[in-house]
């Protein structure tokens, strides 16, 4: 079966059984794979398409060249590497901020961001989380300045040949996925959390503002792009809950993002796109219900240490929903037998009932071993039927 037609029918439950390992879905921390190498894995795998083709994995090639959502192409010193290239979230803002060193001394370093935000990075561990010291968006002023770099119709947003682009991304038979931002993590990225949630109460029309120009850009681009483009589904980067819930009630999710999701998602399912999937870490049970209603149908990374559980899920939803992910990467620490019964625990079932794609809870961190992940890899070929992977 070709590619694009195989992952819309696993998606839409048609193929029960059937076990995608797909890179979407198989992907790293910055260090993961240059720690790999120190253990003895060939270093082609720092590169994706070497990544690809030692695990066997399948290809989903995401629209990083249109800068629309929170993975750049544009910041990547090399395209081909598997990691993100930069290591702070990057809204859709065309041209980013430069990067400035405000101050340093021996352990630490505050610095700018693309993005506009103040951090300070760690030297010993750069490219881990930073901590935040200030966000761009303060205020409706700095507001009105930021929103400047949101034009959907910026040049630089867009590939330079966009005919030839267009020509080589529907030539190719692979799964295509199109990556926006929603209606909230990214005002997170812009406000920073706590003032984001205090201006929910003190200020919602400037909410509603910076949710509608959100919307204005999303749509934008998702009129050149479905006219244009084959895609297969569609990505909105949310990161709206934490360990035990949403970071919002569902009543305000209901009031300031319903209506704009449901305007979006109506607009792709009236051109044939109806896989819509939301990235958002933590416990996400209680937001379900709505992004259902709204048509958001495909949930990753579904974190284990939040308590999500996409057996449950499955059985509470049936087909209604699309799942990825929940495979505990904590279990790695515990060795192989651990590593065995999680995945026994979770995948056989969920590939009996289709759509599913088994993967971990989030990105792979450096302390799962090569060699451990390399196991958890062949376990999945081998629930699927596959061939272990090659000595």
């Amino acid at each position: 079966m070709p590619n694009r037609e195989r992952f819309l029918a696993i998606c839409r439950g048609e193929r029960p059984g059937d076990i995608p390992l797909l890179d979407w879905f198989h992907r790293g921390w910055a260090e993961t794979t240059e720690e790999w190498v120190k253990q003895g894995a060939p270093e082609e795998i720092i590169n994706q398409e070497g990544f690809n083709r030692y695990f066997q994995l399948g290809h989903v090639h995401s629209l990083q060249e249109i800068v629309a959502g929170m993975s750049r192409a544009d910041l990547k010193k090399d395209p081909k590497v598997q990691s993100p290239g930069h290591w702070h979230p990057t809204p859709p803002i065309v041209p980013v901020f430069e990067i400035k060193t405000l101050r340093e001394d021996e352990r630490h370093r505050i610095e700018t961001t693309y993005g506009g935000a103040t951090v300070e990075v760690s030297k010993e561990h750069p490219r881990r989380m930073p901590k935040y010291i200030d966000y761009p968006v303060k205020d409706r002023a700095t507001w009105q300045e930021y929103r400047k770099r949101l034009d959907p119709d910026t040049p630089e947003r867009w590939p330079q040949d966009w005919d030839a682009f267009v020509a080589q991304r529907n030539s190719e038979d692979t799964p295509t996925l199109l990556l926006l931002v929603g209606f909230f993590g990214v005002l997170r990225e812009w406000m920073g959390l706590e003032r984001l949630l205090y201006t929910f109460y003190d200020d919602p029309n400037l909410v509603e503002d910076m949710i509608d120009q959100v919307l204005y850009l999303d749509m934008g681009v998702a009129r050149r792009v479905v006219k244009d483009l084959r895609i297969e589904f569609v990505r909105f980067w949310e990161d709206m809950a934490y360990k035990t819930g949403p970071l919002i009630s569902p009543e305000m999710f209901q009031k300031f993002m319903v209506p704009r999701y449901k305007q979006i998602i109506d607009f792709f399912r009236s051109h044939g796109v109806d896989i819509i999937q939301v990235d958002s870490d933590g416990n996400i049970n209680e937001l379900i219900p709505m992004w259902l209603k709204c048509g958001l149908n495909f949930y990753w990374p579904l974190e284990c240490a939040a308590g999500m559980d996409a057996v449950a899920l499955r059985k509470k939803y049936g087909k209604d929903i699309i799942l990825s992910g929940n495979i505990d990467k904590r279990v790695f620490a515990r060795g192989r037998d651990a590593i065995r019964e999680e995945v026994m625990a979770r995948v056989p079932f969920l590939a009996r009932t289709g759509g599913y794609f088994p993967a971990l809870d989030h990105l792979i961190p450096p302390d799962i071993s090569f060699a451990d992940y390399r196991y958890f890899i062949n376990l999945l070929r081998e629930i699927g039927g596959l061939a272990k992977l090659p000595e």
